[in-house]
């Protein structure tokens, strides 16, 4: 019942309870993706943030998104899926059944993905970093930036909505648009899905062009790699084919200085031979003994 013409108040508790029932009857039905937001906040992460902020600021849209916000706050947003270039949505209004949104997006131009790729190359390392939201402000510059970014412009999305608002952009439609934003906080992945790119050309991009940096500075000779031609002036030899230079740090043996627990052991000495002189003293022992009785013989002659 209306008065003067202006439908009758109804209460947040009331639209919370009246969504909720209708929920419990579609989930026997079919597989239903609600949006349910965690807090007060629409949304929590870089990527719903990103696309709530890029809704915002067209003045195509400023004047009536808004209207929105309170639906799916109370859990208007009975369903949403997201698939590429196209997002379907039912949600809970004042009648008994709720509304069909389907909003179409364009695919992302090859040229402006290339572009886009080109100018974040070496920014990022890993998939995870980019779903969190984990990279410098100039990525973020870029996806953001409008007509040539990531997000989509309000010329490039289309709007439709079952019910008899006239306008294009009526309350349920502005639900789901901040229904997106919120469930790219559970999958950011999503959003690459809308737009129908492939993550991993951004991500092997980054790679390659940290591969070709790295490949660069490796490819500059070192000051201490003494060449063919030098080598061989310094010590007079000539090198075989395929024969590599050694590096300054290989170039020659060093001395192995000997560990202090290790023990010095002292070189055993040759044994000194003497020569025997046994048949030398046997031969003077006889002469002594020779003039010895001789001298005794004397002394008896001189006596007798």
């Amino acid at each position: 019942m209306s008065y003067w013409g202006f439908p009758k108040y109804v209460s947040v508790a009331e639209k919370r309870a009246k969504a909720a029932k209708k929920l419990e009857k579609l989930k026997k039905k079919r597989d239903v993706k609600p949006v349910v937001l965690q807090g007060k906040a629409i949304a929590r992460t870089w990527w719903g943030k990103a696309w709530n902020e890029n809704l915002e600021r067209y003045a195509d849209y400023e004047n009536r998104i808004g209207r929105g916000r309170s639906y799916v706050r109370h859990g208007a947003v009975l369903d949403l899926q997201i698939r590429e270039g196209e997002v379907v949505a039912l949600v809970q209004g004042s009648q008994s059944n709720p509304y069909e949104v389907v909003i179409t997006i364009n695919k992302l131009a090859t040229d402006a993905w290339r572009n886009i790729s080109d100018s974040c190359a070496g920014m990022i390392e890993s998939l995870s970093e980019l779903m969190e939201g984990k990279f410098p402000k100039a990525m973020a510059e870029a996806f953001m930036r409008q007509g040539t970014g990531l997000f989509p412009s309000s010329r490039e999305i289309k709007l439709r909505c079952s019910c008899p608002d006239s306008a294009t952009m009526c309350k349920h439609v502005a639900a789901s648009l901040y229904g997106v934003g919120a469930r790219l906080d559970e999958d950011p992945s999503l959003f690459f899905s809308l737009r129908g790119v492939d993550t991993s050309d951004l991500i092997s991009r980054t790679i390659v062009s940290g591969t070709e940096r790295l490949l660069s500075k490796a490819g500059k000779k070192s000051a201490r790699i003494i060449s063919d031609a030098d080598l061989s002036a310094v010590f007079g030899i000539e090198l075989a084919d395929g024969a590599v230079a050694p590096t300054h740090s290989a170039a020659l043996p060093r001395k192995v200085k000997a560990s202090k627990t290790e023990k010095k052991i002292p070189e055993k000495k040759a044994p000194v031979v003497k020569k025997a002189k046994s048949g030398l003293k046997k031969t003077t022992a006889k002469k002594s003994a020779a003039i010895t009785r001789k001298k005794i013989a004397k002394k008896r002659t001189k006596k007798t």
